[in-house]
C-alpha cells in the first residue's frame, strides 16, 4: 500500500494536533509536518486541506504581517476543531490497537 493512501486519512488529524498547539500559517506548518516525518509533504496538498478545515470551522484563519514580505495567514484551532481533534484522537487510538493486535497474532508484527 502507497503511503500516500495511509496519508489522506490521518494527516487532517495531524494538522490539527500541529495547529492546537500553536498558531502557524502554511509553509510552517508543511515544515513542522516534514520535521515530523512526512518528509514528502507539499503546500498543494496542506494548503487545499486548510481550506476545507477553514470552511467547515474546524480552524480559523487570521491574516497577520509579516517582517520578512507579505502578510501571513495565521490558523489556530477553533472548539469545533477541538472536538474534531478529540474524536480523532480516539478514532486513531482504536485503530491502532486493533491493527496492533492483528499483526501480533498473525506474527507479522514479530518479524524484523
Amino acid at each position: 500500500m502507497k503511503q500516500t493512501q495511509l496519508l489522506k486519512g490521518v494527516l487532517e488529524g495531524c494538522v490539527l494536533a500541529i495547529i492546537n498547539q500553536k498558531s502557524v500559517y502554511g509553509y510552517e506548518l508543511v515544515q513542522l509536518l516534514r520535521q515530523s516525518g512526512f518528509e514528502n509533504i507539499v503546500g498543494g496538498t496542506v494548503y487545499p486541506l486548510l481550506q476545507k478545515l477553514e470552511k467547515k470551522g474546524a480552524i480559523i484563519g487570521e491574516t497577520r504581517p509579516s517582517p520578512d514580505g507579505p502578510d501571513r495567514k495565521y490558523y489556530t484551532l477553533s472548539s469545533l476543531g477541538l472536538t474534531s481533534l478529540n474524536e480523532f484522537n480516539e478514532e486513531w487510538q482504536s485503530l491502532t490497537k486493533n491493527v496492533h493486535q492483528i499483526l501480533k497474532q498473525t506474527g507479522v508484527g514479530t518479524i524484523e
